[in-house]
């Protein structure tokens, strides 16, 4: 069976990453005492064998947790693959959260609760897969990161991401490239409110000698590990491009980059899936 552990600080989106598996066909239970999971696997597995299984785990119970390394080896001694994805905010986000919708922290009051949280779930970070910090993410923003994420099976799923360096760094990207060195379509005022995505912007920032060097180097480079990556197992790869706003630069590099790439040989075998996001993109301001 094919095991997703899902786990990591309340109010950092696991009920909303549950829900997004639930909608790509896994068997998904929350709130699973370790101990059981065992048992619970066994049942899957002789109901309905080819379905993939997602289970939330918290530190609500904190004597369950003690068992997670042997019921992991158990499952694994088996011959089921485990999977753990780990969501995390900044302490901050997490009680601006809780604030917002006064919700109750299950652990107790905050920030106390949040420390606490984290001490208790150590174990289970340890033997982490995957990880996203959800702190610039919205839910819907999530949703769609797990179904990329998930909603594939056997295939690499390879996220070229526009982004701007005032808004902070994407926490989980693998890979960042930093194009700021390019010369910033901003200043140019017919310019400014438009974006990559716009053919007088693209033009701009395609036509400086530099860009075609760097669009070189970040095709070749991405042609060089992504066959590595496929080969490790993984199927996730997010390379991220940053400007400083994330309105020009690097929306116009992503575009062609992602084209490029969709050129000539398949990167790997089988192909990767291949996509693109805008993250700090100002929406209204680009030419469908």
């Amino acid at each position: 069976m094919e095991i997703l552990v899902v786990t990591g600080m309340s109010g950092a989106g696991k009920s909303t990453a549950l829900d997004a598996l639930e909608d790509i066909g896994f068997y998904c239970v929350d709130n699973v005492p370790v101990p059981l999971l065992p048992q619970l696997v066994a049942l899957a597995a002789e109901r309905d064998p080819g379905r993939r299984i997602a289970v939330g785990i918290d530190a609500r119970e904190p004597s369950y947790l003690r068992d997670v390394d042997d019921v992991h080896q158990r499952l694994a001694d088996e011959g089921h693959s485990v999977e753990v994805l780990f969501l995390e905010a900044p302490t901050d986000v997490l009680v601006r959260r809780y604030s917002e919708t006064r919700r109750k922290h299950p652990m107790g009051h905050l920030p106390q609760a949040i420390d606490e949280e984290r001490t208790l779930l150590h174990g289970l970070r340890t033997r982490t897969t995957s990880t996203i910090d959800t702190a610039t993410l919205k839910a819907r923003e999530l949703r769609q990161m797990i179904r990329d994420r998930y909603g594939t099976r056997g295939v690499l799923h390879l996220v070229l991401m526009s982004f701007g360096f005032k808004a902070g760094l994407p926490t989980f990207a693998d890979l960042v490239f930093d194009v700021r060195f390019l010369v910033n379509p901003y200043y140019i005022p017919e310019l400014r409110p438009m974006s990559g995505l716009d053919a007088a912007v693209s033009d701009y920032v395609l036509g400086q000698p530099e860009a075609t060097q760097l669009l070189d180097h970040l095709e070749g480079l991405l042609r060089f590990l992504v066959p590595g990556t496929v080969r490790e197992g993984r199927s996730y790869l997010t390379a991220a491009i940053g400007c400083t706003g994330g309105q020009h630069r690097s929306v116009a590099l992503t575009e062609r980059l992602a084209a490029r790439l969709s050129e000539g040989e398949p990167l790997s075998r089988p192909a990767p899936q291949l996509i693109v996001r805008h993250r700090d993109i100002i929406l209204g301001h680009s030419t469908p």
